[in-house]
């Protein structure tokens, strides 16, 4: 039985050491691998702890994600927050350690003095040191958005700086959702103010309203890992649907994503479905329809971009030693390096270029001209990268020798250096739409090929072609090639560099397309039904069967129209389809019919040709040209070209038969004839050809080079004017930026005005501020009666000024002030009566400088009355003293005689000086001198009253006497001490 219980308790411990909860890292090790939970990273600095323990107190019990906080903590010192969060909600929080696995539905702290990642498990990394920034919320967000992509979400909440708006960057632009706290809500708006100003921001809520939206979001089809997904939660979008909201995009910002890919268009409207809460597109289409904010949001998440500097060493490294190096040897005379940056997003890249360029070339120890022209689609990017300012987190990516060397940092952000900034030009393009550079050393197109389809991809790629010199390169991101256009360009795989194939390419393949009209969309159509009436019928008809064959032509010779049958004359050129009527001339007919045009060009008339003769198989047709200028409505010349064939009588030739005279055998001496004349015809017309062909060439030749000369001004103008565009706006933003400080400054100017004005007007003191040249600035109401002063006195001199006190020169009182830097103060009254301390003092600027004096006037009237009546009464107490007939003596409280009335003096046989500041205990008592002095210590002390303290003294001339004394305590004025007065009774002798 004994037994039994023994196996008994066994299996009750075993099962509750199985039943015991396990910390995360024993659960990682015995759970096998699953699907990774949905991860909500949260930023916070100074005051986050608040806001998110907010959030936790307003979470579910099983919200359905993992927490993981990333707070900036002391380094040094260990971390409670683990603690502290635990008391604020049910889930379980732990601080973050390396390699362990989140788990869903708890909350993970980061460490003190250490960085964050998330992988497959949390990754800890050592904290930067020396004075690299310190950017954990960047970090963390950054992995969270390379782990998870579309289904990160990031938070910032309470904190200075700007901590976690480039994280959030990467978050939006892996389709993530970012959100930010309340800026009224945070204890430090910094943090969430620069994330909410960069535009990557989607929610903007308190913290218990973010809770809330997180559960939805987490829990949705589109950011869970764990819910499955089922028919409806992939938010389709039909094509209809799709072309309806890129014609909405195109036509609010001109910008058309047809052929961008598909998935990445998909996956982004799909995002901002589940953001509105839309599980319809028809619904979204219309609310983009009635929203224009929601167009714009759109279009920037559908064009955001994601850069850093120096993201890519080695690739800057493959420019330095492999492409810079090929330019420079190829660079000839005064000519600048020219370099294209398309989709340079807020500018980092082509910084990074100039940069990287100007060391190349310091190195070298060569000055040449460099242009690197920056591009992008977004005009808020351009605007960043126009100033050229960024945040203090570029310390993560930029060295500290490239910092002081090509930044300047200012306000706790780093401006890039003017050298640098003028290499650049920023302006906004379409790559899509609009025309290329040309003549281009280098480009630099990273990461922009991946977001559009193949079609797009290949013509840009041609367009790259056509931009770059014989000698160019083009460099691509690291997930994309020229596979579209591998024709066009050779590869070194290596470092993604790419140089131009010289290959011929029609001009066509150049150009820029238009955009694709969209279905629903089309132009309308020209009505059918315009066929001809039966007039024109009939006209058509007597045309051919009475009128002479004829062609109307162009002023390019190009045929409009054919009129009766010209085949005997006229017949398609083999090769391309060419209605040009030269092209088309039958021999014999050629040469008649240039001379003819010439000559009805020239001169304005018909011109006719006369014993022409072509073959029509076999035979021979005799015919007469004319040709007759014609001016159409548009006041272009055409010509009419008519083919008259010769018969014996010179009429009309019978319908639908040859009409002309088929000469089947001719004299001998006849067809020489014809030959020479043949032959002088062909001599002349092709001499005329060499003249027109050698003047066409020249006049070609002549305008080339004006075409040249042209392009290049209009090229040279159109960079001089990029430049000045650039300087005018950035002086602009410059001036904007002064503007605001200045409107800034003057608002707290009025403020600070006012308050001085309410100060001065709320004392009862009489003030007077004065310049250095002694002229009245400014008084309040109390001076004004005081010094007689008006408003209008505002300027004029102390001086001119007749106050109502009896005081000396007050303009000489204050120029010696000023010179001396010394207060003056002295009493002053005015007729009624009234004392005053004036006072005098300098008035000294913020930088201590002596810039005129400070006039104050202090009513001192009862003060000074209280005084007075203090020495009436000191003196009237005196006069008592004085006259009475018994013996007093004043002590003080160092039992020292202050003063003896002449009662004393002879009474006691003393002389006045040998009295005062005398001990009282070695003139008075006797043999009972030192309990007499005792006793008038108490008198001095405690405020005791002596009565009748008796003692024997011999006095001078009157022998040895029995003496009474009474004394008591007088009180002391302010910091006067108190004094004993002391009364003497001498008795008669013993």
């Amino acid at each position: 039985m004994a037994k039994g219980n023994e196996n008994a308790s066994g299996r009750r411990r075993s099962a509750a050491r199985k039943a015991r909860p396990k910390s995360p890292e024993e659960r990682a090790k015995l759970s096998p691998k699953r699907d990774p939970v949905s991860v909500v990273g949260v930023g916070a600095s100074a005051g986050g702890l608040e806001a998110f323990s907010d959030l936790l107190q307003a979470l579910p019990e099983r919200p359905g994600f993992a927490l993981v906080l990333v707070q900036h903590l002391a380094p040094a010192h260990t971390s409670s927050l683990p603690e502290l969060l635990s008391r604020q909600t049910s889930l379980p929080v732990v601080q973050a350690k390396d390699g362990m696995r989140v788990e869903v539905d708890h909350v993970y702290v980061i460490p003190p003095n250490a960085q964050l990642e998330l992988g497959e498990r949390l990754r800890l990394r050592p904290r930067p040191s020396g004075r690299a920034q310190f950017n954990p919320i960047d970090l963390f967000f950054s992995s969270l958005a390379k782990e998870r992509g579309a289904r990160s979400i990031g938070v910032v909440f309470s904190g200075t700086a700007s901590d976690g708006t480039s994280g959030l960057r990467e978050i939006k632009a892996a389709g993530g959702v970012a959100l930010a706290q309340d800026p009224d809500t945070a204890r430090y708006s910094g943090m969430p103010s620069a994330a909410i100003a960069s535009g990557v921001v989607d929610l903007v809520l308190s913290p218990r309203q973010m809770a809330a939206e997180l559960v939805r979001l987490a829990r949705h089809s589109f950011v869970s890992l764990a819910v499955p997904r089922v028919a409806g939660d992939e938010l389709g979008i039909d094509g209809t649907q799709l072309q309806r909201i890129f014609h909405i995009l195109r036509a609010a910002n001109g910008v058309d994503f047809t052929h961008y890919k598909p998935r990445t268009i998909q996956r982004r409207l799909q995002r901002r479905m589940v953001l509105h809460k839309l599980t319809d597109a028809a619904r979204y289409v219309r609310y983009l329809e009635e929203d224009e904010a929601e167009v714009q949001a759109l279009y920037r998440d559908l064009l955001i971009h994601v850069t850093h500097f120096f993201r890519d060493p080695e690739t800057i490294e493959a420019l330095q030693r492999h492409v810079f190096p090929k330019i420079l040897a190829a660079h000839v005379g005064s000519a600048p390096i020219r370099i294209w940056v398309p989709g340079c997003a807020s500018g980092e890249e082509a910084h990074l270029i100039a940069i990287a360029l100007l060391e190349f070339l310091s190195e070298k120890e060569q000055a040449v001209p460099v242009q690197i022209f920056a591009t992008d689609v977004s005009e808020s990017s351009l605007e960043v990268a126009r100033a050229g300012t960024y945040p203090a987190s570029i310390e993560a990516d930029v060295s500290p020798e490239r910092l002081r060397r090509f930044f300047r940092r200012s306000d706790g952000s780093y401006t890039v250096a003017k050298p640098v900034r003028d290499m650049c030009v920023f302006a906004r393009q379409d790559l899509t739409r609009d025309p290329p550079f040309s003549q281009l050393d280098l480009i630099v197109c990273r990461n922009v090929l991946i977001y559009l389809g193949p079609a797009l991809q290949k013509r840009l790629l041609t367009s790259f072609h056509y931009a770059l010199k014989p000698t160019g390169f083009l460099m691509l991101g690291r997930s994309e090639s020229v596979g579209p256009a591998s024709g066009l360009f050779q590869v070194d795989k290596t470092h993604k560099l790419y140089t131009k194939k010289l290959v011929d390419l029609p001009a066509t393949a150049y150009a820029v397309q238009p955009w694709t009209r969209s279905p629903g969309l089309e132009l309308p159509r020209r009505k059918a039904g315009y066929g001809p009436s039966l007039a024109l019928e009939a006209d058509r008809r007597l045309l051919e069967r009475f009128a002479p064959p004829a062609v109307l032509v162009n002023k390019d010779l190009q045929i409009l129209q054919f009129r009766g049958r010209t085949g005997t004359f006229l017949e398609p050129a083999p090769g391309d389809a060419n209605l040009n009527v030269l092209r088309m001339a039958r021999e014999g007919v050629l040469q008649g019919l240039r001379s003819a045009l010439d000559a009805a060009r020239k001169s304005g008339a018909p011109a006719r040709k006369e014993g022409l003769a072509v073959r029509a198989g076999s035979d021979t047709v005799d015919f007469d040209l004319e040709v007759m200028p014609l001016e159409g409505a548009d006041e272009e010349h055409s010509f009419l070209i008519a083919f008259e064939e010769r018969t014996p009588d010179r009429a009309p030739a019978p319908p639908r038969k040859a009409a002309g005279r088929r000469r089947r055998a001719e004299d001998p001496d006849a067809r020489v004839r014809r030959l020479e004349q043949d032959l002088d015809a062909l001599r002349e017309f092709l001499q005329s050809t060499i003249q027109e062909v050698e003047t066409g060439n020249e006049e070609l030749q002549s305008a080339n080079e004006e075409i040249l000369s042209s392009n290049e001004e209009l090229q040279s103008t159109n960079e001089e004017l990029d430049t000045a565009k650039e300087e005018l706006q950035s002086t602009n933003e410059e001036l904007n930026t002064v503007n605001d400080e200045l409107q800034g400054r003057n608002e707290e100017l009025t403020r600070l005005n006012s308050d001085l004005v309410n100060l001065l007007g709320s004392v009862h003191i009489a003030i007077v501020m004065l310049s250095s040249d002694l002229r009245i600035r400014r008084f309040t109401p109390a001076a004004e009666r005081l010094l007689n002063l008006i408003p209008s006195d505002v300027g004029r001199p102390i001086g001119h000024i007749k106050p109502n006190l009896v005081c000396p020169d007050l303009g000489q009182l204050v120029s010696e002030v000023i010179d001396s830097v010394v207060t003056r103060e002295m009493e002053v009254s005015d007729g009624e009566g009234h004392w005053y301390s004036l006072r005098v003092r300098p008035y000294k600027s913020l930088d201590s400088r002596i810039d005129g004096a400070v006039l104050a006037l202090f009513d001192v009237s009862s003060a000074k009355h209280h005084e007075q009546a203090l020495e009436a009464a000191r003196r009237y107490a005196e006069a008592i003293v004085e006259t009475i007939r018994e013996p007093l003596l004043v002590v003080d409280s160092d039992l020292t005689v202050r003063s003896a009335n002449p009662a004393f003096l002879q009474r006691f046989g003393l002389e006045e000086e040998n009295v005062l500041r005398r001990p009282a205990g070695s003139l008075l008592g006797g043999d009972r001198g030192l309990n007499l002095v005792e006793l008038i210590a108490d008198v001095l002390r405690e405020g005791r009253r002596l009565r009748d303290f008796e003692f024997e003294q011999d006095l001078p001339g009157i022998g040895r006497r029995r003496i009474l004394i009474n004394a008591r305590r007088i009180e002391g004025e302010g910091e006067r001490p108190a004094l004993a007065l002391l009364a003497f009774d001498v008795t008669e002798p013993l």
